[in-house]
């Protein structure tokens, strides 16, 4: 089964707009373990607008599902915050600076030696490693070359395809999913996968080991409730 690991963010951003601690981060991550989740997701950014630095060490000394940090690895404070708290996994993503959300994944190739040297340091801390892909094969070839444990596939061209044609929006990331197999890679995907497509996806994509899903989640939880959201997304994987 492909695990789902629920990323919090959304629930950080709520959070920090009125300050305090409502609602409460640490609880909302415990709760989605009680509820099912099989893993927690957070991304800390530079201005913490959401994700507090001090959240990934709460975080880290209360979870017991898998624990998944991403972000970008150019930021010393995000690779240093990553090796104090060791997570399951590290997953790399170019952001840029004040960019508000990931909008593609890295060029593997032209930042192959750069990307060996990172998946290296986190994992000889012990930390699984996952490489931000668009669907491309170049790209995936690319990234098994770095040494990285994982690649995390960039979702959002398949969401925005689904409706026109699904299995034309789907195609590529089967290719890349099967290229990636057949390297020794293991496969994640993300971003705005939601209960509409992620049954299709998951249908389709051979050796799918994880999904990072939070935008559209706790949306959904906003009207299904938290529990039940989180069943339905399982549901989804199953």
């Amino acid at each position: 089964m492909t695990k789902l690991s629920v990323n919090i963010n959304k629930v950080a951003t709520l959070r920090n707009s009125r300050g305090g601690n409502n609602p409460n981060v640490l609880q909302v991550a415990l709760d989605c373990e009680k509820f099912g989740a099989q893993g927690i997701t957070v991304h800390p950014r530079p201005d913490e607008r959401h994700i507090r630095y001090q959240d990934v060490y709460d975080l880290k000394a209360a979870i017991t599902t898998e624990f998944n940090i991403e972000g970008n690895c150019r930021e010393k404070k995000f690779v240093d915050l990553v090796l104090a708290n060791k997570p399951t996994q590290v997953t790399l993503v170019p952001d840029e600076q004040g960019q508000i959300t990931s909008n593609h994944g890295w060029d593997t190739i032209a930042n192959q030696s750069y990307l060996k040297e990172m998946s290296a340091l986190f994992k000889d801390a012990g930390i699984r490693v996952s490489i931000f892909v668009d669907p491309d094969p170049k790209m995936v070839e690319a990234a098994a070359s770095t040494g990285t444990d994982r690649i995390e596939l960039y979702t959002e061209a398949y969401a925005t395809n689904y409706y026109k044609n699904p299995a034309e929006a789907v195609q590529p990331y089967a290719e890349a999913a099967k290229l990636a197999h057949e390297l020794g890679l293991g496969l994640n995907a993300g971003h705005d996968l939601d209960l509409h497509n992620l049954q299709y996806f998951r249908s389709q994509i051979p050796h799918l080991l994880e999904v990072s899903i939070g935008h559209a989640l706790i949306a959904d939880a906003l009207y299904l409730g938290l529990e039940e959201t989180i069943k339905r997304y399982r549901a989804q994987l199953s």
